[in-house]
């Protein structure tokens, strides 16, 4: 089983509203095997609390108005240290770099393949 086609363009959407507010290290994978009830995870990382916040509002922003989806759930969104977007088939974590660095949620996702992202997205680096 893999990530479905409309998941990985909801995520690319998201990964280029992302890039658009200047985040970087945007990585995507496919955890469609590995979860089972979401396709795909984004993650993302901002320099400071205002940062995460306009990374995530662009990407609610951008979701709306090319699919009208709405979050289920939002979780962290008045700290701004780790906001997660959980839209169903995607989930979104957006994180400031210290929380990025310290719960390196890749660790936990090594195993799922990488979605391909443009490369002007900051998409995967080489492994």
């Amino acid at each position: 089983m893999t990530a479905h086609e409309e998941s990985v363009r909801l995520i690319t959407v998201a990964a280029r509203a992302a890039a658009d507010k200047k985040a970087t290290e945007i990585r995507a994978y496919d955890v469609s095997e590995a979860v089972g009830i979401t396709d795909a995870y984004l993650l993302a990382t901002g320099n400071n609390e205002p940062q995460v916040k306009a990374i995530v509002e662009e990407i609610e922003d951008k979701l709306r108005e090319d699919s009208k989806l709405k979050p289920i759930r939002r979780e962290g969104d008045k700290e701004g240290l780790w906001v997660l977007l959980d839209f169903g088939d995607i989930v979104i974590h957006v994180q400031r770099s210290e929380e990025r660095e310290y719960y390196a949620l890749e660790r936990l996702w090594r195993d799922s393949p990488l979605i391909e992202l443009p490369k002007d997205l900051h998409g995967p680096a080489d492994a």
